[in-house]
């Protein structure tokens, strides 16, 4: 039996939930005929509070939440009340207009106020405070909101966010709907936001063929996409044709027709390896090529800028070291360590914490300065550098920094074969993060005369991007490696060093009740686990230590769930950034900003010189002007509302994020919920990260289960091997 479609009429009180991926949204509605507020579910494509809907669906009966009213299809209808007209306005909807001057706006002219705004937008330099250029401010943005809302009309059928709209408005300009129409998978290759599913969604609902040829293809290359979002090179053919037909629900000789049309379009690359056909797409193919020859290259290079070092007396040099201020006494390994990374063009320094890495780079420094050589440092995050810096007294760039970037060049580094670092010796830190592209740049930059020692510990998680290349670069032999072992005496006394080690090693880490270092709270529900975390980071850990909210980092092995970092970061915001009536937020999606709230950047943005990672703190929401600025190492940022997506809350962040970086307090949950993340390496990466305190909230059973699996997920890459290539 057909549910009878209802009609409803009324204005959005508030949303409560809205899903960025779908633009699902839970909504409170008030109608005219009902006193109570009708909750609205379904798409909804962000509308703001003030909006004044006409809504048509099915009334149904939650059975947690009661009644609620699904939404089949909806229109905005503009407001027709001076309150409504002002809510409206004031919703941030228009840049250049926020809550104050949307009162004064609607105050001047009462219920013509659209109308004004629409046929005759120059009265508005009758509102006191508003100014000719901001007039024209809100003239841009009315008409970019008006081909926005065509944009939304549209895609509202696909469930298509106003942001995702806004940033498609951008992109293409006038052109969008034609572009959508006829190509809709160039959404997902060029909108940051918009990925293959969507963008499938939109084609399928313009009515493309299951089996159409530009389906297929793009469901390949999504596919191959997916698979190097989990860290793998390439993927074995069989492999890439069986999952490409489930996702796409086609058959296994549809998908394996395109493949021979993409690599004929040379849109990928196919080679035989080990007798199993290899599928690349191209910039992971060319990166694994260049930075194999670019290796070898380097270590058949003769000429070395370093020349001065070949026949030295080394006993003498370690000598020298340790009678000079401040003296650097070495280990026999640590000295080897030393002469490896002065005597060969291309040397890797490996271990954990505590076994002296850090004193091993400073002597190499030292001894580098005696010859009037010089070093060039880096590593891959912001956090990352500022930390080498500090410990070497050097200065330290990010590699970003140090390749010179050029938005204005496509985002090109300007450092390459053609333009090479001038430097004798370039080390780089925290090498287990570094993915294979941005090791293929860094190895185009570094000119056949200079030396490069990479610095990392292989142990830790592997690059969030495509690539295994610390551990690769070991595992071929092909580069000469040192591996420290030996725990100093002063860094044994830490209970966080002696635990890292011991986990590493397969043993379950201690908790002596002597030591303020080391905690566990022992949680078995999810729910209580999560409360708990909260408390200890709210209260706990301030009142008892006397350090500040800022030391504290939350570090989950896993984005969604009970812990997940998502819910903790909702719940950590609620608990030490609430919101204040006299401060401004901005919501974006299923998420509100604050000012003071600390945000972390989800992917590269060479415009704004701001990278995947990096952690800042926002200090300005200006609703008139449409934008939140983030302080990022107190550097001010401006993100446009449209740009937020590229932002989330950073009081819990995934253990792959925090890759790089130090804090002083590490609070971790550690509960069977996580059982498809629990592993050695993963743990062992997370308590690292602390300087003073871990505590880990959760069960024994987690930890255990973590410390025993220490089968590290294998990925598909052929580099170890192209490096033993003659």
């Amino acid at each position: 039996m057909n549910q009878q479609t209802v009609t409803l009429k009324g204005v959005v009180e508030r949303i409560t939930y809205t899903n960025p991926d779908n633009g699902y949204t839970v909504a409170r509605f008030q109608t005219g005929d009902r006193f109570d507020l009708v909750t609205l579910v379904g798409a909804l494509a962000e509308v703001h509070p003030g909006a004044r809907l006409k809504v048509e669906g099915h009334w149904k009966t939650h059975p947690k939440y009661g009644e609620q009213f699904e939404i089949v299809r909806y229109t905005e209808e503009l407001p027709a009340t001076v309150e409504g007209i002002k809510r409206y306005l004031g919703s941030g909807l228009i840049k250049g207009i926020g809550p104050k001057m949307a009162h004064r706006i609607a105050e001047r002219f009462g219920p013509y106020t659209l109308e004004v705004i629409e046929k005759n937008i120059q009265r508005l330099n009758e509102v006191e405070g508003i100014g000719t250029k901001r007039v024209e401010m809100i003239a841009k943005a009315w008409e970019a909101q008006k081909q926005i809302k065509e944009i939304m009309i549209f895609l509202q059928g696909h469930q298509v966010s106003t942001t995702l709209a806004i940033k498609i408005y951008k992109t293409y300009g006038d052109n969008a709907i034609q572009i959508v129409q006829e190509a809709p998978y160039r959404l997902a290759r060029d909108i940051f936001g918009i990925g293959f599913l969507t963008a499938d969604k939109i084609a399928r609902s313009l009515g493309l063929a299951l089996d159409a040829p530009q389906r297929v293809a793009a469901g390949i290359e999504y596919t191959l996409n997916q698979l190097a979002d989990q860290g793998h090179v390439y993927a074995p053919r069989d492999h890439l044709v069986e999952a490409t037909e489930k996702i796409l629900g086609v058959q296994a000789e549809q998908v394996a027709a395109q493949l021979e049309v993409l690599r004929q379009e040379d849109r990928i690359k196919i080679e035989l390896l080990d007798t199993v056909p290899a599928v690349y797409l191209n910039p992971f193919y060319f990166a694994e090529v260049g930075v194999a020859q670019r290796a070898r290259q380097l270590l058949a290079a003769r000429e070395s800028r370093l020349a001065v070092f070949q026949g030295i007396d080394w006993n003498q040099a370690f000598e020298w070291l340790g009678r000079r201020p401040g003296g650097l006494t070495l280990a026999e390994r640590q000295r080897q360590a030393v002469q490896m990374a002065l005597s060969n063009k291309v040397s890797i320094l490996t271990g954990g914490p505590g076994t002296g890495k850090t004193s091993t780079v400073r002597a190499v420094l030292e001894l580098l300065n005696s010859k009037g050589k010089q070093a060039l440092l880096a590593a891959p995050t912001g956090r990352a550098a500022k930390r080498l810096a500090e410990s070497t007294g050097r200065e330290a760039k990010t590699i970003h920094r140090l390749l010179e970037v050029s938005p204005s060049e496509g985002f090109k580094f300007q450092r390459n074969q053609d333009n090479p670092l001038e430097v004798d010796l370039l080390i780089l830190d925290e090498c287990s993060m570094i993915d294979l592209v941005l090791m293929n740049n860094v190895l185009k930059a570094v000119d056949p005369v200079t030396h490069l020692l990479l610095v990392g510990d292989a142990d830790q998680l592997p690059s969030v991007g495509a690539g295994n290349v610390l551990r690769d670069f070991i595992a071929s032999g092909a580069i000469p490696t040192t591996r420290l072992d030996v725990i100093f005496r002063q860094a044994a006394d830490s209970t966080i060093i002696t635990n890292a080690h011991r986990i590493n090693q397969g043993q379950s880490p201690l908790f002596p009740n002597d030591k303020q270092d080391f905690y566990f709270f022992g949680k078995e529900e999810p729910e209580e686990a999560a409360e708990l975390l909260v408390d200890i980071v709210a209260r706990r850990i301030p009142e008892k230590f006397d350090l500040p909210h800022a030391d504290i980092q939350v570090l989950s092995p896993m984005h969604r769930g009970t812990v997940g970092a998502r819910v903790l970061n909702e719940k950590l915001q609620t608990r030490l950034n609430p919101l204040r009536y006299d401060q401004p937020e901005y919501r974006s999606g299923s998420r509100v900003f604050r000012i003071k709230d600390r945000v972390l950047q989800l992917r590269n943005n060479y415009d704004k010189e701001v990278f995947n990672g990096d952690v800042g703190t926002i200090s300005r929401i200006d609703l008139e002007e449409g934008e939140v600025v983030v302080e990022f190492e107190g550097r001010p940022v401006s993100y446009e509302f449209s740009d937020l997506d590229e932002l989330t809350l950073a009081y819990a962040m995934s253990v792959h994020k925090s890759q790089g970086s130090e804090y002083p307090v590490v609070v971790l949950p550690m509960l069977t919920q996580h059982y498809m993340l629990l592993q050695r390496n993963l743990l062992y990466t997370a308590i690292t990260r602390a300087k003073q305190m871990v505590v880990i909230v959760g069960t024994r059973k987690a930890i255990a289960m973590a410390v025993r699996n220490d089968k590290i997920l294998a990925r598909w890459s052929a580099l170890a091997q192209r490096l033993q290539l003659d």
